[in-house]
């Protein structure tokens, strides 16, 4: 086109183009459409209402519909502006010589340094932080960023695909943004305990962190536990097969299991204090004072009684005939006992029957000078009873229920069906019928 011009050729189409700035363009930039140069910047200048009027000439005519973006060929540099159409439908009108485009159908440029104007002192100060934070992530690893940077382009494909899926349903992703807006309001409820989430991971994560000696052996473990699980698991399979049956056979038996689990339900809390109680029979603070120590004791005491034992059959085999012979006196001894306090109720001038009558039964040996009942030694207690005769007063052997006269029906006295012949008398029995 320059040539043309040059030449005196045909000139070309002029138009005008009014941008809110003029975005650093300059006389003789270029005019692109899909990155092909189609015309040139005539002039620029300012219009009565401060925008920036573009004069341009393009090789072919435009048509309606045609809009215009100011583009920079790099970030850096400066005049490295162009403007950038996108062409009308062809079979739209032609615009006219000298037509101009609208603010509506062209768009000026936001250069970054607009973009830092919006942010307050803080805000950019925190920016600039975080680009020289990149700086000193990237010093001396260059040469990884750049075999990183060979994935950038696919990955910000694919970020734009992301976007583009998330802006076709704008119903869908106005929806998501609300309700993620009541999630961070939820979240903001509970930064405090969020903190507190956050210092907790820390510490434990810490804690793993210290143990990574242990985890690494345990991860070592991990393949043959598997692989023993796998084998456990496929013989489990063969189990529950067998085990099937036993289920079907075991459930007319368990149909009234949930009633009885129900009633057995507070039996189990009343239970509980008895069962808390029961550690003090097993273990109560103290020597010899719980069933733990009697555990303890137990083989000491089967030692003991190893060599006791043999004696106390010894003596229980000597005690037999005794305690044979006194078998048939327990009617006597019950009521010995019962009627003991009946001895404690009479009394005479003596006093109660209960204090003279161990002195009847020669015991103790009045003495007349101090008034006083004297012990009599053992060896004289049976002096009285040497001369015995049956009609006088002296010791019985009296045959069970012989404390009565004989009943007519012969029932007393007992002799034990003959057992206590020779042992007692029977005709020690109460005078009268």
């Amino acid at each position: 086109m320059i040539v043309l011009l040059l030449l005196g050729g045909d000139p070309g189409h002029r138009y005008k183009l009014m941008f809110e700035n003029g975005g650093q363009l300059v006389t003789g930039n270029e005019v692109l459409v899909a990155g092909q140069p189609v015309g040139i910047i005539d002039e620029i200048e300012l219009s009565d209402n401060a925008q920036a009027e573009v004069s341009i000439t393009t090789d072919e005519p435009l048509h309606e519909g045609t809009t215009a973006v100011i583009r920079a060929t790099s970030l850096s540099g400066i005049a490295n502006r162009y403007i950038a159409l996108t062409m009308g439908p062809n079979n739209a009108p032609e615009l006219k010589d000298g037509a101009v485009l609208s603010g509506d159908e062209t768009t000026a440029p936001v250069d970054v340094d607009q973009l830092f104007d919006t942010f307050d002192a803080k805000t950019r100060k925190g920016l600039q932080n975080f680009i020289g934070g990149f700086g000193t992530v990237y010093t001396g690893n260059l040469e990884e960023a750049n075999r990183t940077y060979k994935f950038l382009n696919p990955g910000i494909v694919s970020t734009r695909n992301l976007l583009a899926e998330l802006n076709r349903d704008q119903q869908a992703l106005s929806d998501f943004l609300a309700s993620s807006s009541s999630v961070f309001n939820a979240v903001a409820e509970r930064r405090d305990e969020l903190s507190s989430l956050i210092a907790n991971s820390n510490a434990a994560l810490g804690a793993i962190a210290q143990e990574n000696a242990a985890l690494d052996r345990d991860l070592e473990l991990l393949p043959p536990v598997l692989r023993q699980a796998n084998t456990t698991f496929l013989n489990l399979r063969f189990t529950l097969d067998d085990l099937e049956p036993l289920v079907e056979t075991a459930k007319p038996a368990t149909k009234n299991l949930a009633p009885f689990l129900g009633r057995l339900r507070p039996v189990a809390q009343d239970a509980v204090p008895v069962f808390n109680s029961l550690q003090n029979v097993f273990n109560r603070s103290g020597a010899n004072n719980d069933l733990t120590d009697t555990l303890n004791a137990l083989p000491k005491t089967e030692r003991l009684a190893g060599k006791l034992t043999p004696r106390l059959i010894a003596a229980l085999d000597e005690s037999q005939p005794t305690v044979e012979q006194t078998r048939p006196y327990t009617p006597e001894l019950t009521a010995t006992i019962a009627h003991l306090g009946q001895v404690f109720a009479y009394y005479d001038a003596d006093g109660h029957f209960g204090r003279v009558a161990p002195a009847g039964a020669n015991l103790f040996d009045y003495d007349p000078g101090t008034g006083d009942l004297e012990p009599i030694s053992d060896s004289d207690q049976l002096d009285g009873f040497d001369a015995y005769d049956v009609n006088d007063f002296g010791p019985f052997e009296r045959c069970p229920g012989a404390g009565t006269q004989p009943a007519s029906d012969g029932s007393n006295p007992f002799l034990d069906d003959g057992n206590l012949a020779g042992l007692c008398e029977p005709s020690q029995v109460p005078p009268g019928p």
